[in-house]
C-alpha cells in the first residue's frame, strides 16, 4: 500500500510539471501560477534555494546520498523532467489545439486565471493598505506588460542569456508569462520554437546513427544557442529562487498580493477575443524553421453577445473556473 502511494505521489508530481512546462510554453499564460494553484509553488522555490555553497560542499565530497536528501533532488526530478517533457509531448497538443480552436483555448485558459485569482484569495487574509497597495502594482506591471511592443529577434548569446535569465520568470513568478516576455523581446521562436525543433532533431539524428548532422553549421548555431539560453534559465530559476525564498519568507503577505495582481493584470494577455498580428516585412510574413507565421503581438476586442462561438467560448470560460474550484475542493479535502 505504502509502494502503490509513493509510485502515485510520484507520478503526480511528474504529471503537475508535465502542466507547468505546457503552461510555460503558451504565450500569455504562467507556469507559476499553475504550480501555485497545484499547490507545489513554495516548495518548488524552496527547493532550488537548497542548490547552494552546502549543496556543492556535499557534492564535491562525494556525499551524494545527503546532496540529494539536502535539494530535495526526487523532487526536482520529477517536477523539472515532467516540464521537459511536456515541451515535446502535452506542448505539440496545445499547439495543435490553438491553431484549430484558438478561441476556445484562449477561453479555458481565461477561466482558470479568474479561478486561481480566487484560489490565491480564499486564504489570504486581512487586506492591509500596504498589501493593497502592492496588488495595485502587480495589476499595472501585469497590464503594462500586455500592451508593450515586442522587439526584433536578436541572437547574441549574452543576450540568449538574459533571455533565459528573464523568460524563466513565468515558472518562478505566477502571473508573469516567461514565453510572453520572450515575445516582447523578440526571441520566442529563436528559443522555444526553433531552437527546440533543432535540438529534437539533432537528438534523433544521433539515436539513429546518424552523426553528420553534428557538422552541420546551421544545426549546431541552434544547438549553441539552445544550450547558452538553458544555462541562463537555470542560473535564472536558483538566483531567482535564493531572493524569492528569503521574501517569501520575511514578506509572505505583500509577496501574494503582489503575485495576486501580477495574475490579475495578465488577464489583459490572455484575453480569449484576439486578433493574432503576425510579423511582416515588406508586406510579406515571416515564417519559423517549419513555416509558421510567427506571432508578433495580439489585437484585443469585444465579442459579439448573440453568436455561438461566444457562447462556446463562454463554456469554456465557465469549464477552466470549474476545474480550479474541483481542484481547491480536492485540496481541502486531502488537508482534513
Amino acid at each position: 500500500m505504502r509502494i502503490e502511494k509513493s509510485f502515485l505521489h510520484k507520478l503526480g508530481l511528474f504529471f503537475k510539471g508535465l502542466a507547468m512546462g505546457a503552461a510555460n510554453k503558451v504565450p500569455g499564460v504562467s507556469g507559476g501560477a499553475v504550480s501555485y494553484v497545484l499547490g507545489f509553488y513554495e516548495e518548488l522555490i524552496y527547493s532550488f534555494k537548497k542548490i547552494n555553497v552546502k549543496a556543492f560542499k556535499l557534492l564535491v565530497n562525494g556525499r551524494f546520498k545527503s546532496f540529494y536528501t539536502y535539494t530535495n533532488a526526487q523532487f526536482l526530478l520529477l517536477i523539472m523532467s515532467g516540464s521537459m517533457f511536456s515541451y515535446f509531448s502535452i506542448s505539440l497538443v496545445l499547439d495543435y489545439f490553438l491553431e484549430h480552436y484558438e478561441l476556445y483555448v484562449w477561453s479555458w485558459f481565461f477561466g482558470m486565471i479568474i479561478g486561481s485569482i480566487y484560489y490565491i484569495n480564499k486564504d489570504f487574509g486581512k487586506w492591509t493598505k500596504t498589501n493593497l497597495t502592492f496588488l495595485f502594482v502587480g495589476i499595472i506591471i501585469g497590464l503594462a506588460i500586455s500592451f508593450l511592443t515586442p522587439a526584433k529577434e536578436n541572437d547574441n548569446l549574452w543576450f540568449v542569456f538574459l533571455c533565459g535569465i528573464i523568460g524563466v520568470s513565468g515558472m518562478t513568478l505566477p502571473g508573469l508569462s516567461g514565453s510572453f516576455i520572450l515575445i516582447l523581446l523578440g526571441n520566442y521562436v529563436l528559443l522555444l520554437v526553433d531552437s527546440v525543433n533543432v535540438l529534437l532533431e539533432v537528438i534523433l539524428n544521433a539515436l539513429s546513427g546518424n552523426f553528420e548532422i553534428f557538422s552541420d553549421a546551421s544545426k549546431m548555431r541552434y544547438i549553441k544557442i539552445i544550450s547558452v539560453f538553458t544555462a541562463g534559465s537555470a542560473f535564472g530559476l536558483i538566483s531567482i529562487s535564493h531572493v524569492l525564498g528569503y521574501v517569501l519568507k520575511h514578506y509572505n503577505k505583500i509577496i501574494n498580493a503582489l503575485i495576486l495582481g501580477f495574475i490579475t493584470g495578465s488577464l489583459g494577455i490572455v484575453w480569449p477575443w484576439k486578433k493574432t498580428i503576425y510579423l511582416a516585412e515588406n508586406d510579406t510574413f515571416l515564417v519559423d524553421q517549419k513555416g509558421n507565421k510567427i506571432i508578433e503581438n495580439y489585437e484585443r476586442y469585444f465579442p459579439e453577445i448573440l453568436n455561438y462561438e461566444t457562447f462556446f467560448a463562454m463554456l469554456c470560460i465557465f469549464f477552466g473556473l470549474g476545474l480550479i474550484l474541483v481542484i481547491d475542493k480536492y485540496d481541502r479535502k486531502r488537508k482534513k
